[in-house]
């Protein structure tokens, strides 16, 4: 039975086996009126071109509109960069068409983002990875009957023919996340059962905590500096880290903390360079984020 209902769907295709098994369940539950595929070329390598076309001639076959979007990141272009070129393209594409964005992340994929965050220094919210509100993640919400995990994805793919292009770049020890794949891969399931038990813990944790923080934060983006001299350090920073979201600062837990410390040390009227050459100044009792 096809659904005609909610708001337009938007599949991040990429033609990978991920992605494809993914359409592949969606086409049960909506009409294909419902769908968007929306696949980026990163410019990252030789004829990724390929794999939109690839994307383009599927939607054809099934009916369903294809949005494609292209940058030229070039071959030495980081993960943490094509993700923010992609997601743009999303966000875009679901405004849009006035839909909600559709990612094919499964359990290996949480597992390896936790085991990137923590090798990074990300604190407990590494444990809430992929915990973006606005982006659906079937495979790992349940919406498909389970959990699905990379084994799970294959085994469908097989089972049903699916077919779908490999990305040469998922063998590449360019990138840390293949280069933890092997270990990740070595996990029982039950271990990574239990890592997605405490990261749906984690991810109402983290929406509870910045909530509360969000209530705290003064509108006019002044803080005084006594409120930090007392706090416990991870209450601090996640007053600081909110504040910083609002005065649209993106900086690193480190920099964070390591503005907490000036916070606490700086003397009157020296300056704090946070990330975009934004300088904060320190005030005797007081600092302002500025917008």
């Amino acid at each position: 039975m096809l659904y005609n209902i909610g708001m337009i769907k938007v599949l991040a295709v990429s033609g990978g086996v991920d992605s494809m098994v993914m359409l592949d369940l969606m086409r049960s539950k909506y009409s294909a009126e419902n769908l968007v595929l929306a696949t980026f070329d990163h410019g990252t390598r030789e004829n990724s071109s390929k794999d939109a076309d690839f994307v383009d001639r599927i939607g054809n076959d099934l009916g369903i509109r294809v949005l494609r979007g292209k940058t030229e990141l070039g071959a030495g272009a980081s993960e943490e960069e094509a993700r923010e070129k992609r997601y743009d393209f999303l966000h875009s594409v679901a405004h849009n068409v006035g839909g909600e964005i559709y990612t094919a992340h499964h359990l290996d994929d949480l597992v390896e983002s936790v085991a990137i965050n923590i090798t990074r220094g990300t604190g407990f919210r590494g444990l809430a990875a992929l915990n973006a509100p606005d982006v659906k993640r079937p495979f790992l919400d349940g919406s498909f009957g389970k959990i699905f995990s990379k084994h799970d994805i294959l085994e469908y793919a097989s089972k049903k023919s699916i077919v779908f292009r490999q990305d040469p770049t998922n063998t590449s020890d360019d990138y840390l996340r293949n280069r933890l794949r092997p270990s990740v891969s070595a996990l029982s399931q039950e271990t990574k059962n239990r890592l997605c038990e405490l990261w749906q813990k984690q991810m109402k944790l983290t929406q509870e905590i910045d909530g509360i923080t969000k209530e705290i934060i003064p509108e006019s983006l002044k803080f005084e500096r006594l409120w930090f001299m007392d706090l416990d350090d991870d209450a601090a920073l996640e007053i600081l880290r909110a504040g910083l979201l609002q005065a649209n600062i993106s900086a690193t837990r480190p920099q964070i903390r390591n503005f907490l410390v000036a916070i606490r040390k700086y003397a009157p009227g020296k300056k704090f360079n946070l990330p975009g050459d934004t300088l904060v100044r320190i005030n005797r009792k007081d600092f302002t984020l500025k917008v």
